[in-house]
């Protein structure tokens, strides 16, 4: 397996993004050694922000190995946006549709090509009232039991700072000069699970592996620990359902 090259559209996105991130921001990169130089392999990133992807991105780019984002079908419609991500080789996610499968698909054969995939496992923005990974999703466990290659954890920190999440996105927080800071660590064991039957429950133990190892890495640049379960939306959802029952029985 080879290396994807940068290419045209990926240096053009460089040279619009780089600047204004250089110039308003501080960065404290590390870990960049645990990036593969060649093969395929994916990253698993929290997410706390809209500016996070550019942060990530830039940190990953100058390690030389692009990644290709999993991202919403909607964004790579018409506008600008939808150009460059077209360009790039980013992957649309079509959620809940006929065409669901394809991101899949798609992710498997860039990794197979030896092309780097990038995951947000958490599916969306952090909903964490104290910004700590939530549960994820499985889809980047999938890929990577099938594919068996590395599955790099990495945490990023200071673009919410800037940027809060659900905030307008015009409410940039750019003062005092915050530092970005994105952290890479060593590759996920999950060996244990190759060979096994990708069961719901096999994939939601190799997700559970992927978030711990993402959010001690988090736990580091904090200097916290997170709360011993990770905040999951769905169960959230569950209690505050029940809770409204409740009190309609009342």
């Amino acid at each position: 397996m080879s290396r994807r090259r940068i290419g045209f559209w990926y240096r053009l996105a460089a040279v619009i993004a780089k600047p204004p991130l250089v110039v308003l921001f501080k960065r404290d990169w590390r870990g960049t050694e645990h990036i593969p130089a060649d093969g395929g392999f994916i990253t698993a990133v929290n997410h706390n922000s809209y500016l996070d992807p550019l942060s990530y991105a830039h940190f990953q780019y100058n390690t030389g190995r692009v990644p290709r984002f999993l991202a919403k079908a909607g964004l790579f419609k018409g506008s600008f946006v939808g150009m460059m991500l077209r360009g790039t080789g980013q992957i649309p996610v079509y959620r809940e549709t006929a065409n669901a499968l394809d991101a899949f698909r798609a992710a498997v054969a860039a990794i197979e090509r030896g092309e780097c995939v990038a995951f947000y496992p958490e599916g969306t923005l952090t909903r964490d009232p104290d910004m700590w990974p939530m549960a994820g999703k499985t889809g980047a466990a999938r890929v990577a039991l099938l594919t068996k290659v590395p599955v790099i954890p990495v945490a990023q920190w200071g673009a919410n700072l800037a940027m809060p999440p659900y905030a307008k996105r015009d409410k940039l927080r750019l003062f005092p000069r915050k530092t970005l800071t994105v952290v890479a660590g060593p590759p996920v064991d999950l060996s244990r699970f190759h060979g096994q039957e990708p069961t719901a429950e096999v994939l939601r133990e190799a997700t559970e592996e992927i978030m711990a190892a993402i959010t001690r890495l988090l736990e580091d640049i904090r200097g916290e620990k997170a709360p011993a379960e990770p905040y999951d939306p769905r169960r959230a959802r569950q209690l505050q359902s029940r809770k409204a029952a409740g009190e309609e029985a009342k």
